[in-house]
């Protein structure tokens, strides 16, 4: 039987080495050209033409709704556009300078409200919400109507001093939540004169409010050397996670701020709410430098001067952007903090690509006084006050 099988074996060797390209020949594959890979400059390139027409931009906010609105502070109104930036309507609004809106489609609008108080006038901040939705179902901003008014300082008080004229507030986040009765809260910031104002601390605070512009308390923050009812000094930029769109608006308490306050070293800073079966605390989020992957990070000390405003991507990128009206600039940085973009995959590179620029000028990639910031389907819109225009830019990653 052995002998038998050993026959087989060699006759069939046999019969395959006599079969010439019995198991096919190697194909040749030298007509298959290789690609060159070539890593396109990484940078933000604008789009003409820029969005014109205002005397002074102050303010620009991507609402709920998909609509953009702009504060032209000059003209003390709030000017409605869509994408391509064609005029929808507009609304005038005493002492007008920023505009948030709220998951409900309300605009909420810091502007002034003027009154006299023991026959001696006074412009006082004031926060408006407007309503767009009409009577007959009709939504458009020409015919929106003021349904309150927040006015400082007689949300939390009663009585008045002549320090309380000196007050404003400088920005406004609205805050997401499952819980119908915490959805649509907002923190504003606000900045004064006044370290200790009773029951309610000082001027230069971060303040929340509920659904229904009820005041709930100012922000302290805890942090290794104990609690802090006066963190927050010249608070100016505000941001939280729930941005536009609604579908993939995010939720919860934190949010990041900025502070024009020059003798301060860290002036962008994420504050965390955690909730404990101890209780609550706001805690700075300090994000360290990491040189391997980005030459600066958001928290390097003295990275600005005037950080006038702040800017968080609603995709899934969540990046940040921030202007500073005293350097021209805009700067950019990721969720965690450093600054740039990561490179692409097939690059070999590691280190995060640096995008930010700026530079005092008229010209196209420059600007004169930035004063806000808005991030929408990978367009980054700058307003340029001291141009007049709100620009607009995209990366050179984002394109097809």
């Amino acid at each position: 039987m052995k002998k038998i099988n050993y026959i087989c074996t060699v006759l069939s060797l046999a019969f395959l080495n006599s079969c010439e390209g019995y198991l096919g020949t190697k194909t040749d594959l030298g007509f298959i050209e290789v690609p060159n890979y070539s890593v396109r400059d990484i940078a933000y390139v604008p789009i003409q033409p820029a969005f014109s027409g205002f005397v002074y931009p102050n303010d620009i906010c991507i609402g709920f709704d998909e609509l953009f609105y702009v504060v032209d502070a000059a003209t003390e109104q709030i000017i409605c556009l869509n994408e391509s930036g064609v005029e929808q309507g507009r609304l005038s609004v005493p002492g007008v300078k920023y505009v948030r809106q709220d998951r409900r489609f309300n605009l909420l609008a810091i502007g002034s409200f003027d009154t006299a108080i023991n026959s001696v006038a006074y412009n006082l901040s004031c926060i408006y919400r407007i309503n767009q939705l009409q009577p007959n179902g009709d939504y458009n901003l020409q015919n929106a109507s003021v349904i309150n008014k927040t006015v400082h300082p007689f949300y939390f008080k009663n009585t008045f001093s002549t320090s309380d004229a000196q007050v404003e507030f400088t920005q406004i986040a609205v805050l997401g939540s499952p819980n119908s009765e915490k959805n649509n809260r907002y923190y504003v910031s606000r900045s004064g004169p006044s370290e200790n104002n009773a029951n309610q601390g000082p001027d230069d605070a971060i303040i929340l409010f509920d659904n229904n512009d009820e005041f709930l308390s100012p922000i302290s923050v805890s942090t290794s050397s104990g609690l802090y009812t006066n963190y927050f000094k010249t608070p100016s930029g505000l941001v939280s996670f729930t941005q536009p769109p609604q579908y993939t608006a995010g939720t919860g308490d934190d949010f990041w701020f900025t502070s024009i306050d020059g003798d301060q070293a860290l002036q962008v800073q994420n504050i965390e709410f955690i909730e404990t079966d101890f209780g609550a605390d706001y805690i700075p989020n300090i994000y360290p430098k990491d040189t391997s992957l980005a030459l600066h990070s958001i928290n390097e000390p003295n990275r600005f001067k005037s950080p006038i405003s702040i800017a968080m991507a609603g995709d899934a990128s969540r990046y940040l952007f921030v202007v500073d009206s005293e350097k021209d600039s805009l700067y950019q940085f990721t969720a965690n903090g450093l600054e740039g973009v990561p490179p692409p995959p097939a690059s070999g590179e590691k280190k995060y690509v640096q995008v930010s620029f700026g530079g005092e000028g008229d010209g196209p990639m420059q600007f004169n006084e930035p004063r806000a910031i808005a991030f929408w389907k990978k367009i980054l819109y700058v307003v340029d006050a001291g141009n007049g225009r709100i620009s607009r830019f995209k990366c050179t990653l984002d394109f097809e």
